[in-house]
């Protein structure tokens, strides 16, 4: 399986998703196989079911928050490009990464965009505010999670 996945991602592709992603080609590939086995419309795309269908997803609280993190408004498909783009968001930040140029895009991995990610996470309505109930709609399930 490893060995098909990497065949029907082009060269092209890995570079341009690491340098968008900071992930390097074996990350990448490993991913691409995982994306391929997820996909089991074998369209090419991830479904919110085929998120659904993972167990640590499926079991845990915030797991149909993540699972909304992937999919832009209106969206109900995400491809491998965009999956790679919200897992960027939980790469660790690495101190050579700080020192890089600055006139390049900031990385998905920055403070800046994790907190952004982190925001939209709790901005259920995507109004680009966080109402009273979000929060403590956000607070219930964190507690529900301390409990366990």
């Amino acid at each position: 399986m490893g060995s098909r996945a990497s065949t029907l991602l082009r060269e092209e592709e890995i570079e341009e998703i690491k340098k968008e992603t900071g992930f390097s080609h074996s990350q990448i590939t490993r991913l691409y196989s995982r994306f391929t086995s997820l996909d089991k419309g074998e369209n090419g795309t991830l479904s919110r079911e085929d998120f659904q269908r993972i167990p640590e997803l499926a079991i845990n609280p915030l797991g149909d928050r993540i699972i909304n993190a992937f999919f832009p408004e209106g969206e109900d498909q995400v491809n491998f490009r965009g999956f790679m783009r919200t897992l960027a968001h939980f790469r660790p930040i690495e101190d050579n990464e700080k020192n890089k140029d600055h006139t390049a895009s900031e990385p998905l991995n920055s403070r800046t965009n994790k907190l952004l990610f982190a925001f939209r996470l709790y901005d259920l309505d995507r109004d680009d505010k966080i109402s009273r109930d979000e929060l403590l709609q956000k607070q219930i399930l964190l507690c529900n999670i301390c409990s366990v």
